[in-house]
């Protein structure tokens, strides 16, 4: 790098020399004297000389430009039906295979790439399971995004474009294991979301809050990672088994962080039934009407929450209340009452207030 920016500025005092000689243009600078030229100015004066005159040699670097496998076309009618569209579609698949055959190249990703009447666009990225060149693979992801695709206006263009990559090979270790079909996994993930929704097919997370029952959905992603030791590692795992403070989150309760030794003898000393007694939570929750006395709890009444039990009675003993709230900084702000409450006819139940009103989360075994 150091002698390119020597060999430049060595060159800008050569031209800014000739310049006040009088030396313009390369017909004035292939008729002056080589061995003056060089008696004045140095070998760098003798090379641009010979360059001038057509002598000088320089070897040709060539360069391949950046392939892009593109294909596109756009229609001479406007299109309103998805059959037209999956006859070009196909056709493009088509050449795109035959191009990344040619030079041993798979595609990893698509890219769809719809244009509407009203200069509108539609893009959606195709992420391939297992890269292929395979075209009826490849069409039919695309068939069964199509499927239940809807737009406002007509189709004028479309284009599609490849991502290519080396095709990989893998070789699993002892404890680990790979799908018997991805492809087929991801169809059945695709119609799924056609189906259902993106917002309701994944892998469900839950969220780092403590509202009762609170979790996301994250797109459903095929990850085997063992530690050295051949043993799942549910810390670096992206689906952890449920952490104690996980369940605190579901069940609402707040305890503080103590040594493995204390936490077991804290948890069996406790007076409430929150620390030893299982909660059999309902994921929907039952609605309840609660009549309260001095505050409290005083009668339950719940349709059947199961088969043959029933939440009705007059309440023999309270515990509570326990209140929890957060996201006050958002639109998402929540706010609840729970109390645990022991029935006449023995079912130990927990029960909650909020904005909506009274529910039941839960029984005690």
């Amino acid at each position: 790098m150091a002698k390119q920016i020597e060999r430049a500025k060595e060159t800008e005092r050569i031209l800014s020399i000739l310049h006040q000689w009088g030396i313009h243009t390369l017909g004035q600078l292939a008729a002056l004297s080589r061995d003056d030229l060089a008696a004045r100015l140095g070998m760098r004066a003798v090379e641009m000389w010979e360059r001038a005159n057509g002598g000088g040699e320089r070897i040709l670097k060539l360069v391949s430009p950046p392939e892009s496998f593109i294909e596109s076309f756009e229609f001479e009618n406007e299109i309103e039906t998805v059959e037209p569209l999956l006859f070009i579609l196909r056709r493009f698949l088509q050449q795109l295979a035959t191009r990344l055959n040619a030079i041993y190249l798979v595609a990893k990703e698509l890219r769809l790439r719809i244009t509407f009447a009203d200069k509108s666009h539609y893009e959606r990225i195709f992420k391939i399971p297992q890269p292929t060149n395979n075209e009826d693979i490849l069409f039919r992801m695309l068939h069964t995004h199509l499927e239940n695709f809807t737009s406002r206006h007509p189709i004028v263009a479309i284009e599609l474009e490849a991502q290519p990559s080396r095709s990989v090979r893998q070789q699993f270790g002892l404890f680990e294991t790979a799908l018997r079909d991805p492809v087929q996994l991801h169809e059945t993930l695709a119609r799924l979301i056609g189906l259902l929704g993106a917002d309701r097919v994944g892998t469900p997370m839950l969220e780092e809050t403590h509202r009762p029952d609170a979790f996301r959905m994250e797109p459903f992603a095929w990850e085997f990672r063992p530690n050295r030791t051949g043993i799942w590692d549910n810390e670096k795992s992206p689906h952890p088994t449920l952490s104690q403070t996980h369940s605190s989150a579901l069940t609402g309760a707040v305890r503080p962080s103590l040594p493995a030794g204390e936490r077991e003898r804290d948890l069996c000393d406790s007076t409430g039934v929150r620390g030893c007694v299982p909660l059999r939570r309902f994921r929907k929750r039952k609605k309840a009407t609660v009549l309260l006395e001095n505050n409290r709890p005083a009668h339950v009444r719940a349709a059947e929450v199961r088969a043959g039990l029933a939440v009705e009675g007059t309440t023999m003993a309270q515990d509570g209340p326990f209140s929890l709230s957060g996201n006050w900084w958002d639109e998402r702000a929540w706010a609840q009452v729970e109390w645990d409450v022991e029935i006449e006819n023995g079912v130990i139940a927990r029960c909650h207030c909020d904005q909506d009103g009274w529910a039941i989360d839960g029984i005690y075994d």
